[in-house]
């Protein structure tokens, strides 16, 4: 089977009916600049979640690109705010007030230079942690009860480095590596917390 039948075929099977009950949101900043930069985990994991689905995220609406696919059996949008990072929240809000989605079935994907890159954290709920991206979203939302999970995209290499100038910059290709198999586990998790097993999800991938 070639590459291009598999994609039609993953495409066909995850046809969306129904009401959208999940919206998988990964955190980044729209531009080819940015795209490799570490603010951009999380859109790199929604790349990789629509490859695996046979999905494009391509469609434009709620200030974001997204695709409707199906995972885990449920209609899901995956998206990738266009708002930049500082105001991702305005597109989430948006998305589930349409959809009537609840905050508990919002999947919020972020990087974190708490983590190394590589390593996973996923959490029901929690509070900013002072990214942006996430106090966006629990201000607009009103709510911070969503879960999350955080990529790794290791810390600062010297506490004095300018924090926006370590988020924005690029991965090295080792690092890119373990970002990248990082996100075939979140892919994992996401597929596991739609099912309604986000415990199996923190124990097989929080490190």
């Amino acid at each position: 089977m070639s590459i291009f039948d598999r994609f039609k075929e993953l495409a066909e099977k995850n046809q969306p009916t129904g009401p959208v009950e999940y919206l998988i949101v990964g955190l980044g900043n729209p531009g080819q600049q940015y795209e490799r930069t570490r603010h951009n985990a999380g859109f790199m994991v929604m790349d990789a979640l629509a490859q695996r689905l046979g999905a494009d995220i391509k469609k434009l609406k709620y200030k974001a690109l997204y695709a409707d696919t199906v995972i885990s059996g449920r209609r899901c949008l995956v998206m990738k705010p266009q708002t930049f990072m500082n105001n991702s929240g305005q597109s989430v809000q948006e998305a589930m007030a349409y959809f009537k989605i609840p905050i508990e079935n919002v999947i919020i994907v972020y990087d974190d230079i708490s983590l190394e890159p590589g390593k996973l954290r996923i959490r029901r709920k929690g509070s900013d942690g002072g990214h942006n991206g996430i106090k966006s979203i629990i201000y607009l939302t009103g709510e911070d009860t969503f879960p999350r999970i955080k990529m790794g995209v290791g810390k600062k290499p010297h506490p004095k480095f300018d924090l926006a100038d370590w988020v924005l910059s690029s991965f090295n290709d080792e690092d890119k590596k373990s970002l990248d198999e990082a996100a075939q586990k979140a892919c994992d998790s996401i597929e596991l917390i739609v099912a309604g097993k986000i415990d199996e999800a923190m124990n097989k991938f929080n490190s």
